[in-house]
């Protein structure tokens, strides 16, 4: 798992047991957590929020050919757009 999705993981109760513990014989790791619907959401609130990140680097590029700034916008739109579709996608409420 990468850095981020361990914060997740942990703010859902994730629980991590390397199975190394001094018994006779050894155990595979074990994932657990507390409330997988809780990581879920976590999860697609992140993907929402990079895609919300996205619409707002657009939107402080700047350029002087108004052509290009009505491209940048309707693009800055639609990320904003995709990252609502998302949360609706998979219910997950504003």
């Amino acid at each position: 798992m990468n850095e981020r999705i361990k914060e997740l993981w942990s703010q859902a109760g994730g629980n991590y047991d390397s199975g190394n513990q001094l018994i006779s014989w050894p155990r595979p790791p074990q994932y657990t957590i507390d409330d997988p619907e809780k990581f879920a959401e976590l999860i697609v609130r992140e993907c929402a929020a990079l895609a919300k990140s996205k619409s707002e680097y657009i939107q402080s590029i700047e350029t002087a050919d108004h052509d290009d700034q009505i491209q940048l916008h309707s693009l800055a739109w639609q990320f904003e757009e995709f990252g609502y579709e998302i949360k609706k996608h998979f219910g997950v409420e504003e």
